[in-house]
């Protein structure tokens, strides 16, 4: 079998077409099933937490490796900055990182060097990749391949990290810098409250950043509030956690035995 040309990711094969890549947050689900579902739906890319979810490791790589079969990229939010974490998931089959709670430059280029190989990073060399689909391809051909298909995101998610988003932005090898609103709104001491201005101007700051430096503007936490991810969008947000997997099922699973139940009042 000939070794591939480039690798695939449909994620940000959107964004540099210019369009909304949409990700779906995997919380509760265990099974590759997500993966059919989320592709169904119009989803470019599935976002695996492990930071405030359960899911282990081992079910994390199986949905990357179905995403990576199915058409959608598989990222993964860790839990932490400690390196084994990125290297462990992305030798399992990831073709991104999410990152919480980056608040500066260091920090970001900390992840960098996690998830980039030689010279770029520090990334070490597994014996076989999921990615590859287990073929035999020479070294140097096998890293530019998976670096090239690795997404590298910071989320920023505290004064601190909005203040310094133009130096984060500047970091070479992190391709999306993501807002997490809800904890932006905590952190600014106004929770829920998503049309503050001071979120709003947030948006702003980073989206000038992103554009300074080739990068990519993120918007996570905005599902419950259409009206203001529909102002983030025309900010310049163009990657988008529209919600998670359970949020998903409450939401129907309300909206249907309201439904029902409106049948026979009483």
């Amino acid at each position: 079998m000939n070794t591939p040309a480039s690798l695939p990711n449909p994620l940000m094969d959107r964004l540099r077409a210019g369009g909304l890549g949409l990700s779906m947050i995997v919380k509760q689900c265990r099974s590759v099933d997500v993966v059919s579902a989320a592709l169904g739906c119009g989803y470019d890319a599935l976002m695996i937490d492990l930071e405030h979810a359960c899911i282990g490791e081992e079910a994390a790589a199986q949905i990357c490796v179905a995403a990576l079969l199915g058409g959608l990229t598989p990222l993964v939010r860790i839990p932490c900055h400690d390196s084994h974490y990125a290297a462990r998931i992305l030798d399992a089959g990831a073709a991104g990182i999410v990152a919480p709670h980056v608040t500066c430059a260091e920090q970001a280029r900390r992840i960098v060097a996690a998830c980039r190989f030689p010279p770029r990073g520090q990334r070490s060399v597994a014996a076989q990749w999921p990615q590859l689909s287990y073929r035999s391809v020479p070294a140097a051909e096998a890293r530019l391949l998976i670096e090239s298909q690795t997404v590298v995101i910071a989320m920023l998610e505290s004064p601190e990290a909005i203040d310094n988003a133009e130096e984060i932005a500047a970091v070479e090898g992190v391709d999306i810098l993501h807002i997490g609103s809800n904890d932006l709104c905590d952190t600014y001491g106004i929770p829920g409250r998503f049309s503050d201005p001071r979120i709003l101007d947030a948006y702003r700051r980073v989206a000038a950043a992103c554009g300074r430096h080739g990068k990519y503007l993120g918007a996570g936490g905005l599902g419950s509030a259409p009206e203001v991810l529909e102002q983030v969008v025309g900010l310049g947000a163009r990657y988008v956690t529209a919600g998670n997997d359970w949020a998903f099922f409450v939401q129907a699973a309300r909206q249907k035995a309201a439904a029902v139940r409106a049948l026979h009042p009483g």
